[in-house]
C-alpha cells in the first residue's frame, strides 16, 4: 500500500524501516477509506515517522503509546518549533488504528463509585430505558442535574431525603438571571425530571418537582419568523448545482423546505431510511419516533443525483457526509443551520432568523396562506400536540380580518 503513494520505491522502504513501519500499510488503507487525498496521506505518514523517531529517542515501544505519550511527543515538538496543523489529529488517529488492530491495549475505564456517579448513572439509565429520551436530550439534562447534586447534596454524599423545596428554588434563582428564558425553561425541565425520578424511586418522601418554579414566557406572543414562498424559491436557486457541495446542499435545503424536516432529522437520515420503491422517507423524529413521509419528485431527484454522483465512498451509512476528509456524517445539527445561513447569504436574503427552522416555519406559513387547516399543518410537521400548531393561526390574516373587531374612531366615539 505504501508504494502507491510514493514514486521512488526507496521512500516506502524507509518508512517500513521505522519503529511503526509494519503498521503503516494498514494506516494508509484507513486514510484512503476516509477519503484523504494522496498529498494529505503522504503528510500524515511523515507525521507518523516523526513520531517513530521520537519514540526511539525516548526508548518507547509501540505498546507504550497512549494519550499521555502523545502529549509528551507534541510538547517535545512544540519546544523545537516543529508542530504543524493536523499533528494532534494524525497521531490520535494512528493511535486509534493501533488499538483497533490490538497492537496497543485499550485503556481500562476507571470505575467511579462515588455517590454522585452512582446516582447519575441510575438517573441516566432511567432516562434511556424508561423515558426513551434521545441521547442529545440526556446529554443536555445531565449538566444541570450534576450541578444540583454537587451544590445541594454535597456531591451525592448527603441524604437524598434531606433535600428541601427551598434548596431547589435557591439553586434555580442563582442561575436563572444569567440565562435566556428558553435556556432557563430547559433547566427547569431537567430538574423536574430528576426530582420526579427521586420520588418514584422512593428516595424522597414528597414530589419536589412541584417546587420547581416556572419561567414566565408568554405562549403565542410572537409570529413565527418565515420566508415568503418566492424567497424560498430564490434560496433554492442560489445553490451552485454545478459542484458536488452545491448539489448536496440543494438536497438538504429541499428536505427542509418541502418536507419540513428538523436539522437533527436531516443529520440522522440513513441510507436505509430512503425507500425508493415505496417513494417514502423514514424520518427519525423526536422521542425516538419514526414517521414516514412521501418522497416528493424534486426531493427524490435531488437525493438520487447526490447519492449517485457526489456522495463520497466510505463506511458511514448516513445520507449526508462531509465533503472534505474524513468523510463522515454531520457531527451536529448546527452544520445544517450553517448550510441554510450560507445559502441565505448567496441569495441576498437577510431575515432575522437564519437557522434551519426558518424553512420549517416557511413551509407552515405557505400552507396557511394556501388554505390548509391547522390539523393538516400539524400532520405535515409531525406535531404530537395540536397546541404546538396553534401559533400558525396568527398567520391566517384573511380569517383574522373576518373576526377582528372594528377599531374605534373619534368620529364614532360618544
Amino acid at each position: 500500500m505504501l508504494e502507491d503513494f510514493f514514486i521512488v520505491p526507496a521512500a516506502a522502504q524507509r518508512l517500513r524501516s521505522c519503529a511503526l513501519g509494519v503498521h503503516l500499510d494498514g494506516f494508509c488503507t484507513q486514510l484512503a477509506n476516509l477519503g484523504y487525498r494522496r498529498a494529505t496521506i503522504r503528510y500524515k505518514l511523515w507525521v507518523a515517522t516523526d513520531l517513530a523517531r521520537w519514540m526511539v529517542g525516548a526508548h518507547l515501544a509501540v505498546v507504550d503509546l497512549d494519550e499521555r505519550r502523545v502529549e509528551e511527543f507534541l510538547s517535545a515538538r512544540r519546544r523545537r518549533g516543529r508542530t504543524y496543523r493536523g499533528f494532534r489529529g494524525t497521531v490520535l488517529l494512528l493511535l486509534d488504528r493501533l488499538r483497533s488492530a490490538g497492537v496497543v491495549p485499550t485503556p481500562v475505564a476507571t470505575c467511579d463509585d462515588s455517590p454522585m456517579a452512582i446516582l447519575l448513572a441510575r438517573y441516566e439509565e432511567h432516562l434511556r430505558r424508561e423515558r426513551a429520551l434521545a441521547e442529545s436530550t440526556i446529554a443536555g439534562y445531565l449538566p444541570f442535574v450534576r450541578a444540583c447534586v454537587t451544590e445541594r447534596l454535597d456531591g451525592g454524599a448527603a441524604r437524598l431525603d434531606s433535600l428541601r423545596p427551598g434548596d431547589i428554588r435557591d439553586f434555580l434563582l442563582a442561575r436563572v438571571r444569567r440565562m435566556v428564558p428558553k435556556r432557563a425553561q430547559y433547566m427547569g425541565t431537567a430538574l423536574r425530571s430528576f426530582l420526579r425520578f427521586l420520588f418514584l424511586r422512593g428516595e424522597t418522601g414528597t414530589d419536589l418537582s412541584l417546587a420547581v418554579p416556572t419561567v414566565r414566557q408568554w405562549r403565542l406572543s410572537s409570529v413565527p419568523r418565515h420566508l415568503p414562498a418566492r424567497d424560498v424559491r430564490r434560496l433554492l436557486r442560489a445553490c451552485d448545482r454545478s459542484s458536488a457541495t452545491g448539489r448536496r446542499d440543494h438536497a438538504v435545503l429541499l428536505l427542509l423546505a418541502r418536507l419540513g424536516l428538523r436539522a437533527s432529522e436531516v443529520v440522522a437520515l440513513d441510507l436505509d431510511d430512503v425507500h425508493w420503491r415505496e417513494g417514502e422517507i423514514v424520518v427519525r423524529g423526536k422521542g425516538l419516533v419514526r414517521d414516514r413521509l412521501p418522497m416528493l419528485p424534486d426531493v427524490g431527484k435531488a437525493l438520487s443525483l447526490y447519492l449517485r454522483k457526489d456522495r463520497p465512498a466510505g463506511g458511514s451509512r448516513r445520507v449526508f457526509l462531509c465533503g472534505r476528509a474524513p468523510h463522515r456524517g454531520f457531527a451536529h445539527p448546527s452544520t445544517v443551520s450553517t448550510i441554510v445561513a450560507r445559502a441565505l447569504v448567496r441569495a441576498g436574503l437577510a431575515p432575522a432568523m437564519r437557522g434551519a427552522h426558518l424553512l420549517r416555519h416557511s413551509l407552515a406559513t405557505t400552507m396557511v396562506r394556501r388554505g390548509a387547516s391547522l390539523a393538516e399543518i400539524g400532520q405535515v410537521l409531525r406535531h404530537r400536540s395540536p397546541n404546538t400548531t396553534e401559533i400558525y393561526a396568527k398567520l391566517d390574516f384573511s380569517s383574522l380580518r373576518d373576526v377582528a373587531m372594528p377599531w374605534p374612531t373619534s368620529r364614532g366615539a360618544r
